[in-house]
């Protein structure tokens, strides 16, 4: 027995499961806020501590083990957040991320209001994608629209209309042939029939 069997060297990698795009957006938009809410707990727990001290002039934060993580949002939120985050296009995904992290920057919001901070980032970004898709829908109309009127004016300017040269013969033409033309006025242009 060989020491490559006993070791996984020589097997083949294991690839990466091919999954949807959209449960990829999900599952990353998702991470992203539990990251968000973990760091927003650990930092209220510092507040705490820090207000404590000042209050007590004693530190007894050696003394304390905090549970992991205290707030979790409920399971039916949860669940509408990951079908919001699984309508936003993968080129939305760095974007929205980093609109979250801004605004979570700006305000400094408490542990209960950054579900909601995250759920109006994410009506926004499909709010905008939405305008997007109206506005190409818009522009693709306008473009089939553009490619059938140009082929009828190409069609109407091809055909020229000339009144003055005409093959067919009329009674007023043969009249008109045995006399004389008589002289406009002067505000009047002059046509003559040149053949």
């Amino acid at each position: 027995m060989s020491l490559a069997s006993w070791f996984r060297w020589n097997e083949p990698p294991n690839r990466i499961s091919q999954r949807n795009p959209s449960e990829m957006v999900a599952e990353t938009l998702m991470m992203e806020l539990s990251w968000q809410m973990k760091q927003a707990e650990k930092q209220q727990r510092e507040r705490e501590n820090e207000y404590r001290k000042i209050k007590t002039g004693v530190d007894y934060g050696w003394l304390v083990s905090y549970p992991k993580q205290s707030y979790d949002i409920s399971p039916g939120e949860r669940l509408q957040l990951e079908d919001m985050c699984s309508k936003i296009h993968p080129s939305y995904c760095g974007p929205v991320i980093l609109r979250f992290r801004q605004l979570i920057a700006e305000y400094e919001p408490e542990m209960q209001e950054i579900s909601r901070l995250f759920r109006s980032v994410l009506q926004e970004a499909a709010e905008k994608i939405k305008e997007e898709e109206e506005a190409k829908k818009l522009a693709r109309q306008w473009n089939t629209k553009n490619k059938t009127s140009l082929s009828l004016t190409t069609f109407k300017s091809r055909s020229r209309i000339s009144p003055f040269i005409s093959d067919i013969k009329t009674i007023s033409e043969d009249v008109e042939r045995g006399t004389q033309p008589t002289r406009r006025v002067w505000s009047m242009p002059e046509f003559r029939n040149t053949k």
